[in-house]
């Protein structure tokens, strides 16, 4: 049992390693320039290596997809304790434009690249993504209880609010 958790612990090391060595990389030189094989150069280890911890390249890109949502959760975390929704609701609109102006790069990973959503064909499964999303929806959903704003459905207004602030950042981001 105890050589079972020292192996799945080596797994874990292993593919985070892969995918700190990716995202650093991707970063550096971005996506075109990425490759399994650089990857691996990087990390000292054989490209096979790679492939026994991912199956392809948007196999990897997914996982380093997994991490930036991940670090904006984190950045949204500390939000949770703003009582007033629509307060938060502010708060969290700046924590998700500083998020993109500090890493255009991981944004464009997060939100405009089709590579992460390759790996995953389940959205269903998507649970990354719709964890950060379900904290803009929880406070859209106060605000409307509260009549913070004016709209019916929670599902509506989320999407609305993600979608204006996507397309502004992402148009800001691309020079548009």
């Amino acid at each position: 049992m105890v050589i079972l958790k020292r192996r799945e612990r080596e797994i874990v090391e292993m593919r985070q390693l892969i995918v700190d060595a990716a995202i650093k990389m991707y970063l550096e030189e971005g996506y075109e320039k990425l490759t399994l094989r650089s990857i691996a150069t990087r990390i000292e280890y054989s490209v096979g290596t790679i492939y026994l911890y991912f199956k392809d390249k948007d196999e990897l890109f997914h996982a380093m997809h997994e991490w930036g949502f991940e670090k904006l959760f984190q950045e949204f975390e500390p939000l949770r304790h703003v009582e007033n929704p629509w307060e938060r609701m502010k708060a969290l609109s700046r924590v998700f434009i500083n998020f993109a102006f500090k890493n255009p790069e991981l944004y464009d990973l997060m939100f405009i690249l089709n590579e992460p959503m390759c790996a995953n064909a389940n959205f269903d499964d998507w649970a990354c993504g719709k964890r950060a999303f379900n904290f803009l929806h929880q406070t859209v959903s106060e605000c409307l209880e509260k009549d913070l704003i004016i709209g019916e459905n929670a599902d509506i207004m989320s999407f609305l609010f993600m979608s204006s602030a996507h397309g502004m950042l992402a148009m800001h981001l691309r020079n548009r």
